[in-house]
């Protein structure tokens, strides 16, 4: 089965808009965790506009599941994780100035600094996956780096699909063909949602893990936070 990580930031962007600590975000945690989730995702960025650097502290004793934080390695956020030491960070290469992730990293182009990275982060035992687009020079850059597992940026994927184009599904098989006989473990996320998941889940092989916040928090609104963690579980099965 594909474990299921419940990204949270929306959680933490909602409590922010009126201040206070209303929805409680480690009390979400928990219960997502109870509902069946495999993981806890955040994603902190340096102006704190959802995930603050002392949520990803708060949280630390209450993930029994797996704990997965994402974001661009400066220097703040590497200190961050390596105090934390969570069962995964997931390297993505915001810049301060994005809404949210838009692209996949160039792993030739920065190959030199992601293995710095990735050294750094494996050394204190924790498992680096590297966001990532299809192009399979990337997936074979990615491998260079020493890096545990790729996430497959799914966004241009779930726009096709909507859209009634199911081919759009082939660069991101082809890609998680290549990343597995490269001995790297398979991720997904972005956009993902009840509509896409099963059809992308059945069509990629490998695939370990699935992170999800927006459209799950989203979907959640109508259905019910349980409700909607027990339906992607099922889509995942």
């Amino acid at each position: 089965m594909t474990k299921l990580s419940v990204n949270i930031n929306k959680i933490a962007t909602l409590r922010n808009s009126r201040g206070g600590n209303v929805p409680n975000l480690v009390q979400v945690a928990k219960d997502v965790q109870d509902f069946g989730a495999n993981g806890i995702t955040i994603h902190p960025r340096p102006d704190e506009r959802h995930i603050r650097y002392q949520d990803a502290y708060d949280l630390k004793p209450v993930v029994t599941t797996e704990y997965n934080i994402e974001g661009n390695p400066i220097q703040k956020f590497t200190d961050l994780v390596l105090d934390i030491k969570p069962t995964q960070v997931t390297l993505v290469p915001d810049g301060e100035d994005v809404l949210t992730s838009n692209a996949g990293w160039d792993t030739i182009k920065h190959q030199s600094y992601l293995k710095e990275v990735v050294a750094e982060f494996k050394n204190a035992g924790i498992r680096t996956s590297i966001f990532i687009e299809t192009d399979l020079k990337l997936i074979e850059g990615a491998a260079k780096t020493g890096v545990d597992r790729i996430e497959l940026y799914t966004e241009d994927f779930a726009k096709e699909f909507e859209k009634g184009n199911k081919e759009a599904i082939k660069p991101y098989k082809e890609a998680a063909v290549l990343a597995h006989e490269l001995g790297l473990g398979i991720n997904a996320g972005h956009d993902l949602n009840l509509d896409n998941i099963e059809f992308f889940k059945n069509n990629i092989p490998n695939l370990a893990e699935v992170s999800i916040g927006h459209a799950l928090i989203s979907e959640s609104i109508y259905l019910g936070i349980e409700n909607v963690v027990n339906m992607y579980l099922h889509r995942l099965q």
